[in-house]
């Protein structure tokens, strides 16, 4: 007990020698949790749909501009709603990095099945659901339910969420802000059968009419019982048009209040290629909102590519719209930063180390589109179209990226220039290596965080660049292909054109959800390099296929693009039954100048694989995957070059770790330890930590810690560790905040044993009372019974 006191009191202390006392924490705790779904018991309140008169604020907002790393997606907002068109891999990281809520979405809009649509759809649902959102609708292509079905074979059933599908041939949909009609348009190039790449779906979205609002100085003016009761019907009917008669004098609606906004309309549409223009064009209901048409439509946002935009059928029906419409176009052509924070924080990390942590690729505006004759308004990454109160386009918010400014604030952080000085002195003093070692195999890192894509981390992929012309990549989580192209910029095609297999180690969404971009993306790069097509070769859980299957079956052809390797098959003693994998195994040896290609399974969820890669001239190369601390990759993993292992959480959250199968930074060196790994990167790390996890007292010059696009080849090891100097005055208050949480759940766990210790041994104070009591009792029953 006494001991227990101690360690509380010690606790307390290092809070306090922090200059933040326990009383102090608390009140700054006292403002309630937020309550994540108050805006459903809000709308529950405002009565029957309908009822609360229009929206007053309505406005559009580009998410992606339909670029090749994001894709196109549109978040349009209201007091009373929120939508999404389109959720392509990116966009749940997007909308999460400029604070657009996820929770609040009441709607998804899919233009199209195609994987640039719906590639971050599933991430989206899992975490709709993790915020408890009881209901989504989707609306969309009619392979949209089956895609729903598909993703439950790696998400498992999706209970805690309703998901409502309307089909494209349903009426319109209809809430307190706006009616929403859904047009089916068939290519007339294209076959048509169960999965359907010749039909889109637009959509027009007409905004409910809004009330004009009460004069209330007008209405003291001409003597009506302003701030009594009696001017509430009053109000009530000027609102709906109706005259009133005041003390014998009829007063008009209009006297009282502003006019009505009969609400604008809306368009999204998209036209992926030539063989969709005709239709548009003659498309019925596109026409009644075209001329002098009931509801004027204010803006229609294109998703076309430029030989679309070119066409002079396509140009033609964008006039028809009439000259007081606005066009906004969303494509490959329109060139925009997406993900800020990322740019941020690697051109700071280069100032510690520019070979290690490169410059990312900036996209300069690409060559002038065609010329119209309509206002045509380029994309640009949070550019806002307001339709009310007033219609008028909003560029406070678009993000530019100004990378002197952030090296000027990494500059003036104390102790940071000295501690990159530093840094580079010891890494040139440091003694010389017996021989120079080669730039392969090059180590990329494209996402080194987990469960979720986050603003600084993205989900698991890392690329492993065994020479100039062979690549292979370890996971696949999604946004990989945008993290790719980030870093590489033009020569995304070539690093694609020379990627030999995917690794996937197992089937939880973070780890394999970028594949199918991956592949597509690849198919592109070969055509544009002149190489022929072939298959990837793809190692991973047999349960993989089921999931490609699926989608192949009912949303999109896929299954030509791979070629599969089972990942037990490539376990010590395994048994081989089918020449044609075999024949697999021995090509994905053969083009990676492999020696060895091994996979174990691992401690995490079912079928979950870490791998070794072992080349030719010697290295090996291993990685965990997820797991927590694993015999059997120690012994795959003996005498590795390199190990890359996931630490997910920091030291003193063992349990945890147990909970969700994953390791501690600790656990995850002194697995490098025991396998005797020459170095050891810790990757995967918890959101929690999003620029740098907590340094655990193990870390060594063996050590070091993965960034996202960081690069590492084997003649780094003695400088990576060097890095943590200047890491640490970079990250200095992140750290700090860190510690802090740390302290404090320390100090809640030492409050916690103290109550339990304090509560048993008031128990065993009572014990022998209740033990007499018992003895007594029958003693006494027994005299009277005699």
């Amino acid at each position: 007990m006494w001991a227990l006191c101690s360690l509380l009191r010690s606790a307390a202390g290092r809070t306090m020698s922090q200059g933040r006392t326990i009383s102090q924490a608390s009140a700054r705790r006292q403002r309630p949790p937020k309550d994540p779904l108050r805006h459903l018991r809000t709308r529950e309140k405002r009565g029957p749909l309908g009822s609360s008169g229009g929206a007053n604020t309505v406005y559009l907002q580009v998410v992606a501009v339909g670029s090749r790393d994001a894709g196109a997606a549109l978040y349009v907002f209201s007091e009373f709603n929120r939508y999404l068109f389109n959720c392509g891999e990116g966009v749940q990281r997007l909308m999460q990095e400029h604070k657009l809520k996820v929770a609040r979405l009441d709607n998804i809009f899919l233009t199209r099945m195609h994987w640039s649509n719906v590639g971050g759809l599933s991430g989206m649902i899992l975490t709709l659901k993790e915020t408890g959102l009881p209901k989504c609708v989707l609306s969309g292509p009619p392979q949209l339910e089956k895609y729903l079905e598909a993703i439950k074979i790696f998400s498992g059933p999706l209970k805690g969420i309703e998901l409502a599908v309307r089909p494209h041939s349903a009426p319109e949909y209809k809430d307190e802000t706006m009616t929403v009609y859904q047009i089916p348009i068939h290519s007339v190039s294209q076959r048509r059968g169960v999965r359907d790449p010749s039909l889109v779906i637009a959509f027009i979205c007409k905004l409910h009419l809004k009330r004009g609002s009460f004069l209330v100085l007008k209405a003291k003016e001409l003597g009506l019982p302003v701030g009594t009761a009696a001017i509430a019907p009053i109000i009530a009917a000027v609102k709906e048009g109706k005259s009133i008669t005041h003390e014998g004098r009829e007063i008009l609606a209009e006297e009282l209040c502003t006019p009505p906004d009969p609400g604008a309309a809306f368009v999204v549409v998209e036209c992926p290629d030539e063989g969709f223009i005709q239709p548009i064009c003659e498309n019925a209901t596109f026409q009644r909102y075209q001329g002098k048409a009931d509801a004027p439509v204010a803006l229609v946002v294109h998703m076309a590519p430029e030989s679309v935009l070119a066409d002079s059928r396509y140009q033609q029906w964008m006039e028809r719209f009439g000259p007081d419409t606005q066009h906004l176009v969303l494509n490959e052509n329109c060139a925009s930063v997406h993900n800020l924070r990322s740019y941020k924080i690697q051109t700071q990390l280069n100032l510690i180390h520019p070979d290690i942590f490169p410059l990312l690729t900036s996209f300069p505006h690409k060559k002038e589109g065609p010329t119209l004759s309509v206002p045509v308004v380029q994309g640009e990454c949070l550019l806002k179209y307001q339709l009310r109160p007033r219609r008028e386009w909003q560029r406070d918010a678009i993000i530019t990226c100004n990378p002197q400014e952030f090296i000027d604030e990494a500059l003036q952080l104390p102790n940071f220039q000295e501690s990159v000085q530093e840094c580079r002195r010891s890494a040139q003093d440091g003694p010389a290596p017996a021989e120079k070692r080669s730039q392969y195999p090059e180590i990329v890192f494209l996402g080194t965080g987990s469960a979720i894509p986050m603003k600084i981390r993205n989900v698991s992929a890392t690329l492993v660049n065994i020479s100039s012309d062979t690549s292979l990549l370890l996971d696949c989580g999604e946004g990989t292909f945008g993290q790719l192209y980030r870093h590489y910029g033009d020569q995304v095609d070539r690093v694609l054109g020379s990627l030999a297999a995917v690794f996937v180690s197992h089937l939880h969404a973070d780890h394999h959800t970028g594949l199918l971009n991956i592949l597509l993306q690849r198919e592109r790069a070969l055509a544009s390099l002149g190489k022929p097509f072939h298959p990837l070769l793809v190692v991973a859980p047999t349960q993989l296929k089921a999931w490609l299957q699926q989608y192949h079956n009912q949303c999109q052809e896929v299954l030509h693009h791979v070629s599969m390797i089972p990942a037990k098959y490539l376990q010590v003693g395994a048994e081989i039954s089918s020449p044609a994998v075999e024949r697999l195994i021995s090509s994905l040896l053969g083009t990676c100048d492999l020696e060895e290609f091994q996979t174990c399974l691992v401690r995490h969820c079912r079928h979950a694989f870490g791998c070794a890669l072992v080349h030719t001239s010697g290295w090996k190369v291993v990685y965990s995957g997820d797991t927590m601390p694993c015999e059997a990759l120690v012994r795959m993993g003996k005498d590795a070059t390199l190990l890359i292992h996931e630490a997910t959480l920091e030291d003193g959250l063992e349990e945890e770790a147990v909970e969700k199968t994953h390791s501690t930074t600790s656990q995850a060196i002194r697995v490098g330890m025991r396998m005797n790994a020459e170095f050891i990167m810790l990757n995967h790390f918890s959101q929690r930590y999003a620029k740098v996890p907590l340094f655990s007292p193990d870390f060594n010059e063996k050590v070091g810690i993965a960034f996202d696009h960081m690069k590492v080849s084997f003649g780094d090891f003695p400088t990576v560790p060097k890095l943590i100097p200047p890491l640490k005055a970079l990250f200095a208050g992140d750290i700090e905040e860190m510690e802090e949480r740390r302290e404090k759940r320390e100090l809640r766990q030492v409050r916690a044993a103290l109550l339990s210790r304090a509560l048993t041994d008031d128990l065993e104070d009572g014990e022998p009372q209740q033990k007499r009591a018992h003895t007594e009792e029958p003693q006494s029953k027994k005299v009277r019974a005699q």
